[in-house]
Protein backbone atom coordinates (compact mmCIF):
# COMPACT_ATOMS: atom_id res chain seq x y z
CA UNK A 1 0.00 0.00 0.00
CA UNK A 2 1.09 3.64 -1.04
CA UNK A 3 0.55 5.87 1.70
CA UNK A 4 0.73 9.46 0.60
CA UNK A 5 0.25 12.42 3.73
CA UNK A 6 -1.05 15.79 2.83
CA UNK A 7 -0.58 18.27 5.83
CA UNK A 8 -2.30 21.86 6.31
CA UNK A 9 -2.32 24.00 9.63
CA UNK A 10 -4.39 27.07 10.49
CA UNK A 11 -2.73 28.69 14.06
CA UNK A 12 -4.63 30.72 16.29
CA UNK A 13 -3.10 32.28 19.79
CA UNK A 14 -5.08 33.51 21.65
CA UNK A 15 -4.84 35.45 25.23
CA UNK A 16 -7.76 35.32 27.65
CA UNK A 17 -8.34 36.85 31.04
CA UNK A 18 -9.26 34.07 33.78
CA UNK A 19 -10.02 34.83 37.33
CA UNK A 20 -7.79 33.90 39.68
CA UNK A 21 -8.42 34.53 43.28
CA UNK A 22 -10.14 37.47 44.57
CA UNK A 23 -9.78 40.39 42.97
CA UNK A 24 -6.71 39.10 40.63
CA UNK A 25 -5.90 37.91 37.06
CA UNK A 26 -4.39 35.03 35.66
CA UNK A 27 -3.63 35.62 31.65
CA UNK A 28 -4.22 32.50 29.75
CA UNK A 29 -2.60 31.71 26.72
CA UNK A 30 -3.67 29.01 23.86
CA UNK A 31 -2.57 28.41 20.34
CA UNK A 32 -4.72 26.38 18.55
CA UNK A 33 -4.51 24.45 15.41
CA UNK A 34 -5.77 22.32 12.88
CA UNK A 35 -3.82 19.37 11.33
CA UNK A 36 -4.36 17.21 8.69
CA UNK A 37 -3.96 13.61 7.32
CA UNK A 38 -4.20 11.65 4.28
CA UNK A 39 -3.88 8.20 3.36
CA UNK A 40 -3.84 6.86 -0.83
CA UNK A 41 -4.73 3.34 -1.42
CA UNK A 42 -5.68 0.62 -3.75
CA UNK A 43 -9.42 -0.11 -3.67
CA UNK A 44 -10.31 -3.88 -3.09
CA UNK A 45 -13.43 -4.05 -4.32
CA UNK A 46 -15.67 -3.00 -6.74
CA UNK A 47 -19.36 -3.08 -7.40
CA UNK A 48 -21.68 -3.18 -10.67
CA UNK A 49 -25.53 -2.48 -11.30
CA UNK A 50 -25.94 -4.76 -14.46
CA UNK A 51 -28.83 -6.29 -15.63
CA UNK A 52 -31.52 -6.95 -18.77
CA UNK A 53 -34.03 -4.20 -20.69
CA UNK A 54 -35.97 -6.45 -22.95
CA UNK A 55 -38.98 -5.54 -25.04
CA UNK A 56 -42.23 -7.28 -26.89
CA UNK A 57 -45.72 -6.43 -28.09
CA UNK A 58 -46.96 -8.01 -24.83
CA UNK A 59 -46.18 -7.73 -20.94
CA UNK A 60 -45.66 -11.93 -20.62
CA UNK A 61 -43.63 -12.16 -24.23
CA UNK A 62 -41.45 -9.21 -22.41
CA UNK A 63 -41.15 -10.89 -19.02
CA UNK A 64 -40.24 -13.88 -20.89
CA UNK A 65 -37.49 -12.78 -22.40
CA UNK A 66 -36.31 -10.76 -19.30
CA UNK A 67 -35.94 -13.56 -16.87
CA UNK A 68 -34.74 -16.21 -19.37
CA UNK A 69 -31.54 -13.66 -19.75
CA UNK A 70 -31.43 -12.68 -16.47
CA UNK A 71 -31.63 -16.34 -15.54
CA UNK A 72 -28.14 -16.35 -18.07
CA UNK A 73 -26.62 -13.39 -16.90
CA UNK A 74 -27.13 -14.85 -12.94
CA UNK A 75 -25.54 -18.20 -13.73
CA UNK A 76 -22.77 -16.44 -15.41
CA UNK A 77 -22.22 -14.49 -11.99
CA UNK A 78 -22.44 -17.24 -10.36
CA UNK A 79 -19.85 -19.02 -12.32
CA UNK A 80 -17.16 -16.59 -11.46
CA UNK A 81 -17.14 -17.00 -8.23
CA UNK A 82 -19.71 -14.59 -7.07
CA UNK A 83 -21.18 -16.02 -3.18
CA UNK A 84 -25.23 -15.19 -3.46
CA UNK A 85 -24.98 -12.70 -0.83
CA UNK A 86 -22.84 -10.34 -3.07
CA UNK A 87 -26.00 -10.21 -5.48
CA UNK A 88 -28.94 -8.37 -5.15
CA UNK A 89 -32.02 -7.33 -7.06
CA UNK A 90 -31.45 -3.48 -7.05
CA UNK A 91 -34.57 -2.66 -9.65
CA UNK A 92 -37.55 -4.29 -11.56
CA UNK A 93 -40.03 -2.52 -13.75
CA UNK A 94 -42.43 -4.02 -16.23
CA UNK A 95 -43.41 -0.59 -18.29
CA UNK A 96 -45.67 0.48 -21.29
CA UNK A 97 -44.26 1.68 -24.43
CA UNK A 98 -46.40 4.48 -26.38
CA UNK A 99 -46.52 5.91 -29.51
CA UNK A 100 -47.79 9.52 -29.54
CA UNK A 101 -49.83 11.60 -32.10
CA UNK A 102 -47.69 14.32 -33.29
CA UNK A 103 -50.73 16.63 -33.85
CA UNK A 104 -52.48 15.06 -30.38
CA UNK A 105 -55.54 14.27 -32.30
CA UNK A 106 -55.98 11.13 -30.76
CA UNK A 107 -54.66 9.55 -27.52
CA UNK A 108 -50.94 7.65 -26.93
CA UNK A 109 -51.35 3.81 -27.99
CA UNK A 110 -49.90 1.21 -26.54
CA UNK A 111 -47.78 -0.61 -28.94
CA UNK A 112 -45.51 -2.67 -26.26
CA UNK A 113 -43.60 -3.27 -23.01
CA UNK A 114 -40.53 -3.01 -21.69
CA UNK A 115 -39.12 -5.14 -18.56
CA UNK A 116 -36.50 -3.82 -16.80
CA UNK A 117 -33.91 -6.04 -14.27
CA UNK A 118 -30.95 -4.63 -12.50
CA UNK A 119 -29.06 -6.52 -9.83
CA UNK A 120 -26.22 -4.72 -7.81
CA UNK A 121 -23.21 -7.61 -7.62
CA UNK A 122 -19.91 -6.75 -5.32
CA UNK A 123 -16.97 -8.09 -6.78
CA UNK A 124 -14.54 -8.83 -4.11
CA UNK A 125 -11.55 -10.15 -5.79
CA UNK A 126 -10.62 -7.82 -8.70
CA UNK A 127 -8.29 -9.62 -10.80
CA UNK A 128 -11.32 -11.01 -12.28
CA UNK A 129 -13.33 -7.99 -12.41
CA UNK A 130 -13.12 -7.55 -16.38
CA UNK A 131 -13.41 -11.11 -16.92
CA UNK A 132 -16.95 -11.09 -15.33
CA UNK A 133 -18.16 -7.98 -17.19
CA UNK A 134 -16.86 -9.74 -20.42
CA UNK A 135 -18.97 -12.80 -19.22
CA UNK A 136 -22.01 -11.01 -18.18
CA UNK A 137 -22.21 -9.13 -21.42
CA UNK A 138 -21.59 -12.03 -23.67
CA UNK A 139 -24.41 -13.99 -21.35
CA UNK A 140 -26.92 -11.77 -22.28
CA UNK A 141 -26.65 -8.61 -19.75
CA UNK A 142 -27.12 -5.44 -21.94
CA UNK A 143 -27.30 -2.95 -19.53
CA UNK A 144 -24.13 -2.05 -17.21
CA UNK A 145 -25.51 1.50 -15.16
CA UNK A 146 -22.65 1.83 -12.81
CA UNK A 147 -19.32 0.47 -11.45
CA UNK A 148 -17.40 2.23 -8.21
CA UNK A 149 -14.66 1.28 -6.87
CA UNK A 150 -14.13 1.37 -2.38
CA UNK A 151 -12.80 -0.24 0.01
CA UNK A 152 -13.77 -3.43 2.17
CA UNK A 153 -12.48 -2.09 5.39
CA UNK A 154 -12.57 2.12 5.28
CA UNK A 155 -12.69 2.32 8.78
CA UNK A 156 -8.78 1.29 9.17
CA UNK A 157 -7.64 3.63 7.00
CA UNK A 158 -10.12 6.55 8.36
CA UNK A 159 -7.82 6.04 11.54
CA UNK A 160 -4.99 5.52 10.13
CA UNK A 161 -5.30 9.06 8.49
CA UNK A 162 -6.83 10.39 11.80
CA UNK A 163 -3.21 9.30 13.48
CA UNK A 164 -1.55 11.10 10.64
CA UNK A 165 -3.53 14.03 11.48
CA UNK A 166 -3.16 14.17 15.15
CA UNK A 167 0.27 13.50 14.75
CA UNK A 168 0.51 16.74 12.06
CA UNK A 169 -1.28 18.55 14.90
CA UNK A 170 1.54 17.93 17.52
CA UNK A 171 4.19 18.09 14.82
CA UNK A 172 3.21 21.65 14.00
CA UNK A 173 2.35 23.18 17.40
CA UNK A 174 6.21 21.85 18.86
CA UNK A 175 7.64 23.59 16.12
CA UNK A 176 5.67 27.30 16.17
CA UNK A 177 6.38 26.75 19.94
CA UNK A 178 9.85 26.80 19.24
CA UNK A 179 9.78 29.50 16.80
CA UNK A 180 7.69 31.57 18.97
CA UNK A 181 9.65 30.86 22.05
CA UNK A 182 7.14 29.73 24.23
CA UNK A 183 6.61 25.57 25.74
CA UNK A 184 3.57 23.61 25.01
CA UNK A 185 1.41 23.34 27.92
CA UNK A 186 -1.50 20.86 28.32
CA UNK A 187 -3.86 20.45 25.49
CA UNK A 188 -7.23 21.82 26.57
CA UNK A 189 -9.45 21.26 23.68
CA UNK A 190 -9.79 18.61 20.68
CA UNK A 191 -12.17 18.25 17.85
CA UNK A 192 -12.41 16.33 14.42
CA UNK A 193 -12.61 18.80 11.73
CA UNK A 194 -13.42 18.38 8.19
CA UNK A 195 -11.96 15.50 6.06
CA UNK A 196 -12.68 13.08 3.68
CA UNK A 197 -14.08 9.85 4.13
CA UNK A 198 -13.88 7.23 1.47
CA UNK A 199 -16.01 7.62 -1.66
CA UNK A 200 -16.76 5.46 -4.18
CA UNK A 201 -15.10 5.68 -7.22
CA UNK A 202 -17.04 5.84 -10.27
CA UNK A 203 -16.74 4.68 -14.21
CA UNK A 204 -19.42 5.56 -17.01
CA UNK A 205 -20.46 2.13 -18.15
CA UNK A 206 -19.59 3.05 -22.17
CA UNK A 207 -15.94 3.63 -20.70
CA UNK A 208 -15.63 -0.06 -20.03
CA UNK A 209 -16.72 -1.79 -23.22
CA UNK A 210 -14.35 -2.56 -25.05
CA UNK A 211 -13.44 -6.27 -26.39
CA UNK A 212 -10.86 -7.22 -23.23
CA UNK A 213 -12.79 -5.07 -20.97
CA UNK A 214 -9.73 -3.28 -19.34
CA UNK A 215 -10.33 -1.98 -15.84
CA UNK A 216 -8.03 0.46 -13.93
CA UNK A 217 -8.86 0.36 -10.09
CA UNK A 218 -6.07 3.43 -9.67
CA UNK A 219 -5.85 4.78 -6.18
CA UNK A 220 -8.21 6.40 -3.66
CA UNK A 221 -7.65 8.91 -0.86
CA UNK A 222 -9.05 9.28 2.75
CA UNK A 223 -8.32 11.98 4.66
CA UNK A 224 -9.20 13.32 8.48
CA UNK A 225 -8.72 16.25 10.50
CA UNK A 226 -8.13 17.26 14.04
CA UNK A 227 -8.34 20.44 15.70
CA UNK A 228 -6.47 21.12 18.71
CA UNK A 229 -5.72 23.84 21.50
CA UNK A 230 -2.56 24.25 23.83
CA UNK A 231 -1.44 26.22 26.80
CA UNK A 232 1.79 27.91 26.47
CA UNK A 233 3.91 29.14 28.40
Amino acid sequence: MRHAIVLAVAVIIAVTLAPRGAGAEEIQRTLSLTGTGEVSAPPDIATIDLGVVSEAATARAALDANTGAMNRVMAVIGEHGIAASDVQTSGFSVQPRYVHDPENRVPPRVVGYQVNNTVHVTVRELDRLGRVLDAVVTGGSNTIQRLAFSFSDPASLLDEARRKAGADARHRAELLAEGLGVRLGRIVQISEAGGRPPQPYLIRAEAMMSADVPIAAGEQAVSAGVSVTWEIE
